[in-house]
């Protein structure tokens, strides 16, 4: 079987599949190229995003380009799970210049969610955007200021851990 077969079989729940999902393939040539463009469909979005986050956060690392066509694909992201696994590679990928405006359209969308685990995560994108342009960095502290005082503890306690970073 394919990746895109193994995830089209997965049940979108099991995290135990979607990890021998990932120890099968995550070594071979490419694997980033093969499951990047796998989260232009809806039905592969869940899981190709779950194994970008996964393999990220194992310490690998996107190319510019790469970068670029996940930061072009933030409005054809359907389901909260995938939103919220981008919303967590956010730290793992630099936000161009030219990729900026995307990016904070897709964390001000996001910031509205009723998700309170996307909120809390884009609260963290718009620390790392504000830390890579600095011109959001004021926008960021007054959202962090209304957040401690409106949002669910789990967002606030998001919050408190990126004050922990020095923010």
């Amino acid at each position: 079987m394919s990746i895109e077969q193994e995830i089209a079989a997965w049940d979108g729940k099991s995290a135990n599949v979607i990890g021998a999902i990932y120890e099968s393939y995550h070594t071979q040539p490419g694997f980033a190229d093969t499951i990047i463009p796998l989260t232009k469909n809806s039905a592969y979005q869940k899981g190709a995003t779950w194994l970008l986050k996964a393999w990220l956060e194992s310490g690998n690392k996107l190319e510019k380009a790469q970068i670029k066509t996940i930061y072009g694909l933030l409005n054809q992201l359907e389901h909260w799970e995938s939103k919220l696994h981008i919303l967590q590679c956010i730290p793992f990928m630099p936000i161009e210049k030219t990729e900026r405006k995307k990016v904070e359209l897709f964390l001000r969308k996001t910031l509205a969610d009723t998700n309170k685990f996307i909120r809390a995560w884009s609260y963290n994108g718009f620390y790392e955007l504000s830390k890579q342009h600095p011109e959001y960095l004021d926008e960021t502290r007054q959202f962090f200021e209304m957040a401690m005082r409106d949002e669910a503890a789990s967002v606030k306690a998001r919050i408190r851990n990126i004050m922990k970073q020095g923010f």
